[in-house]
Formats: C-alpha cells, structure tokens, sequence
C-alpha cells in the first residue's frame, strides 16, 4: 500500500473555529483562505473532505495517508485558551476525517506547544481516540524545542509509542530570505536542519531512545550537512559533551522523501538506509511533489522502494497495513 506520510488537511471544525472566532485572524471567501500565516489559498475539498482526499491520493498514485493538521493552524502565539480550542476542533475533525474511511486515513494530533505542561496530556487524549502521532512545529515562535519544559512531551511520546512528525512554521527572520520565496525554499530547510541538530546535542535524543521523530523536507540540510558537526565535535570546546556522530541517531530520525531532486533523493536513501525514508508529498500545498511514487521507482529500486512508497509508514505508524 502506497501510503503519503506528509498529507496536510484543515478539518471542518476548524474551518468552522477559524470563521466563528476572530482571534485566528483568518478569512474564508469563496472558498479562498487569506489572513493570519498565508499568503492565501484555495480550499479544495482534499484539506476537508474525506472522498476528496481520496481523490486527490489517487491522482497521485497513493492509496492512503497519514493526515496532520496544515501548519498553518498551530498557533503558538496566541493565548492558551484559543490556542487549545484549535486543537481540540483540528483534533475532532482529523479523527472524524479518519474515522470515514478507516484502513486509508490515520492522523497526527495538533498539540498547545506554548502550554509545555498541557501537551502530554492533550497527546495521550489524542492517542486514546486514535492519533498515530503528533505533529508539531520546528520552534514555539522561535523558541526551541529541546528545553526542558518539553520534557513531558518526549517522554509521553516515547511511553505511549507514537511518532513525532516536525515541520517548519515559524522561521527566524532573515532579511536575506524575504525575496524570490526563499524563506520557504531555504528558511524551511533551514529551521528543520537546526531543530534535528538540537535535538542531538541537546541529549533529547539519548534521553529518549525510543523516541522516533520524522523530519519532513527530505531533513532539511542535516543529511548533507551532518558530517560539518561531526568534524566540529572533535576540535571545538563548545561541543564539549555532546554525541559523537549525529549519524547514529538515524533509525530514532526518520525522513521524509520531499527534496524536489531525484539525486538528492537517492542520496538520502542510500546514506539513511531505505527503511529510514517514508513517501511524503506536502499535498494539497502548491509546494507538493508532483509525481511521489515516480520519484522513488526513479531514486531506488526493488524492495526498497517498496519501503519507502509505504511499507515503512506502516511499521512506523503501527498501521498494521
């Protein structure tokens, strides 16, 4: 089963919330989304309706995917109480959209990121009705995510056996990024690249060996830039004390198959090993890949790719397809 670990949806609920309440600061006409965190885009059915996501995995080649909530809807700069609220609606309809189509659809629960000591328990309630994992973003509006605050976090995650999945929503400002879109392009990349290597130097990652997180974006730059830490562990104090080799902690980091490049591609597969790469495409966004199961049969061969197309978001989803 070819199965897309990186599906994004905004759930009734939430469309409801986002319309009903204006401290999201967001406008829905004429099926447009405009406001707070986009530039703007079209509602199609895929971000709500279940046959419609459907529809749109099968254009694709996909049979079935792991739904999480657009980052676009975390948040984390508001207050608590509307922050939670969005959770609780995106939560509902995610397990409602699931829930209609069982052994096709799972979902990753949104979770108030400000409220550090609120997540476990919001995580361990989305898991009770269904989550297969959670699904948060790179920073808390810049703030980092390995602290201790989010211990809770980590270990819930780690005790009830679910996945991490870590996405880019609140990129540092870079004034050398604020043309031609490349505070996605590179910002993206960027935040997930800093996230992982924190998470390692950090000792998150050792703290927490069962812990399994997936880095969307193909991981950011850390595939290719991970030997420049190593390197720097063996000469620079400041990294007194921290892991030797970022690369033993693949297997805990999993990555998704989003680079945009067939041998960028390849390269990930074959240095984080096939059963480490699941199918991800970022649908329905503009920036989805075209053509996700072409570019695995084109970067990888045989059982490998089968791994990659949905084998591996099985096993590590606990799908039991």
């Amino acid at each position: 089963m070819k199965i897309d670990a990186h599906n994004h949806v905004i759930p009734r609920p939430a469309i409801d919330l986002l319309q009903r309440e204006s401290v999201y600061g967001v406008r829905i006409e004429d099926g447009w989304v405009s406001g707070a965190h986009t530039s703007g885009f079209r509602l199609v059915e895929a971000y709500f309706d279940p046959d419609g996501k459907l529809e749109e995995l099968a254009r694709h080649g996909l049979e079935g995917a792991v739904l999480s909530g657009a980052p676009n809807l975390f948040y984390y700069e508001l207050p608590p109480e509307p922050a939670e609220a969005m959770c609780a609606a995106a939560n509902a309809g995610l397990a409602e959209m699931s829930a209609a189509r069982p052994g096709r659809l799972w979902w990753l629960a949104m979770l108030p990121m400000q409220s550090p000591h609120r997540v476990a328990s919001v995580l361990e309630d989305a898991v009770a009705a269904g989550a297969v994992g959670a699904h948060i973003g790179t920073t808390v509006c810049g703030a980092p995510i390995d602290g201790d605050e989010y211990e809770p976090l980590w270990s819930a995650a780690e005790k009830l056996g679910v996945v991490v999945m870590i996405h880019p929503a609140y990129n540092a400002p870079n004034p050398a990024l604020d043309r031609w879109y490349l505070g996605n392009t590179i910002g993206n990349l960027l935040e997930t690249t800093v996230m992982l290597e924190r998470l390692i130097c950090s000792g998150v990652l050792d703290r927490h060996p069962k812990l399994r997180v997936l880095a969307v974006h193909g991981g950011g730059s850390f595939p290719y830039t991970a030997g420049r830490l190593r390197h720097a562990r063996t000469i620079r104090g400041e990294l007194a004390g921290t892991p030797e080799n970022p690369w033993a902690y693949i297997g805990q980091v999993a990555f998704d198959t989003i680079t945009h490049d067939l041998e960028a591609l390849s390269y990930l597969i074959a240095r984080a090993g096939a059963d480490n790469v699941l199918l991800g495409t970022d649908l329905p966004f503009d920036m989805a890949s075209r053509d996700p199961v072409g570019d695995i049969t084109r970067a990888v061969a045989g059982p490998a790719a089968t791994l990659v197309a949905g084998a591996n978001a099985s096993r590590l989803f606990g799908l039991g397809v």
